[in-house]
């Protein structure tokens, strides 16, 4: 009975091998036939829509970006870097087919990629990029049955963006994209954003500047002489950026005002402690300098003045302004001191007797005027006129209150006008 059951079976599966090897059979070669059957007189050198006239002729393209990654913003070179898959969308009645193996889509292999018409698209703003071709091109080609294409590549490159440093590092910039058509009109093409233009993968985060918004518009181009004002199709993206100046406080602004305040305590400093003094004041101006040019190393040259210009030499002129005071009151502590020293060796000449003082030199304060004979005694009332050392030290206690109050008035204009801008940004 078990051999009997056997043969049977075998019979029956040899029956129907033929019948599930020809279903195989003929849906490969349904795919093949229907592939071939699309490209059969397919001309990828002509548009979609080459054999229509008028506003039928016009192919219009939709454009959606999705960022992978934006890893730089460079001010010094007036750039930023991205990723992104690029995808265009548009509709070729040429590749309509009958979607008889219930498919939702044809995806086409590499192979194929360049068989089909493609918009002749172009990044205005490109600096340099490149498509990724590890392990394969990563491109991509959907065809849908009734002829839309959906392309997409990934591109990596860095784009130009013009920069306005103005209120650097309080600043708002606007990076731009543009997409145009290098060589198709106005006449025969149209691009346009998708209902959703732009995404962006989680986790973008920029080292110094906070993504506020973005913005689509539409930027057709005109140009004029020997392109006789011919219009081609543009459309553009932008990319409104705020900086993130809490670096800029730390490491710039905090350590240049605790600088300035160094350069006070030399106000408190006797005026006879010259290696001290001399030591505080040259140490503050050549930090001061260091710090400025540190500021400025990652900067473009420019030819308008910058905020942190503004807050640097204004840093700097207070220092330097506190080494010239102790410069001059040392000048007035050592006028005293020569004085003496004048006397002094007159009385020598004159057998420890005071010198007799014209009084032409009286009148004008001269170093010759009487001093007392007793022992210990002050200078005459000449001395108490000039007060060499007392107006040195005099000087010290103005500039102890109007250094600092001249700065906190800096301070307050500077922040009032910077952070009191308009909220536009600084390069639109």
């Amino acid at each position: 009975m078990a051999k009997i059951l056997l043969c049977v079976s075998t019979f029956v599966f040899l029956q129907f091998l033929p019948q599930i090897k020809g279903q195989n059979l003929t849906e490969d070669m349904n795919m093949s036939t229907l592939l071939t059957k699309i490209f059969d007189g397919y001309d990828k050198k002509l548009s979609p829509n080459y054999n229509k006239a008028g506003t039928d002729r016009v192919v219009e393209v939709t454009i959606n970006i999705y960022i992978i990654s934006m890893f730089s913003i460079s001010e010094i070179d007036m750039d930023f870097s991205l990723s992104m898959f690029l995808r265009e969308r548009w509709k070729d009645e040429r590749l309509v087919y009958d979607d008889v193996l219930n498919l939702t889509r044809l995806e086409l292999d590499p192979s194929l990629f360049d068989s089909i018409w493609v918009p002749d698209l172009f990044i205005i703003t490109e600096k340099f990029s490149e498509f990724h071709e590890v392990t394969v091109p990563n491109k991509m080609v959907h065809i849908y049955p009734d002829g839309t294409v959906q392309y997409s590549a990934r591109v990596t490159g860095s784009f130009f963006c013009v920069m306005n440093l103005r209120r650097y590092p309080f600043d708002t910039q606007i990076c731009k994209m543009e997409f145009e058509s290098y060589g198709q009109t106005t006449k025969n093409l149209r691009f346009k954003w998708s209902n959703e233009p732009l995404t962006m993968g989680k986790g973008i985060k920029f080292p110094q500047f906070d993504l506020v918004t973005t913005e689509t518009y539409n930027c057709d181009k005109e140009y004029f002489g020997s392109m006789s004002e011919l219009a081609f199709p543009c459309v553009g993206l932008k990319f409104v950026l705020e900086r993130n100046y809490a670096y800029h406080i730390i490491q710039i602004y905090v350590p240049s005002i605790l600088i300035v305040i160094l350069s006070w305590v030399n106000f408190w400093l006797d005026c006879t402690s010259v290696p001290g003094r001399v030591s505080l004041a040259l140490l503050t101006v050549l930090t001061m300098t260091t710090q400025s040019s540190g500021a400025r190393s990652n900067l473009p040259r420019v030819s308008y003045i910058k905020a942190i210009d503004v807050w640097m030499a204004a840093c700097l002129t207070f220092v330097f302004l506190g080494l010239l005071e102790f410069a001059y009151v040392n000048v007035q502590s050592r006028v005293l001191n020569r004085r003496k020293s004048v006397i002094q060796f007159m009385r020598h000449q004159n057998g420890g007797k005071s010198p007799s003082i014209p009084s032409s030199d009286a009148t004008n304060g001269s170093i010759y005027n009487e001093c007392s004979d007793s022992e210990g005694s002050k200078c005459s009332p000449c001395f108490k006129t000039l007060k060499g050392l007392e107006r040195g030290r005099a000087i010290d206690k103005v500039s102890r209150v109007v250094f600092p109050c001249t700065f906190l008035i800096f301070n307050i204009f500077y922040w009032i006008y910077y952070f009191s801008g308009t909220s536009e940004a600084d390069n639109e």
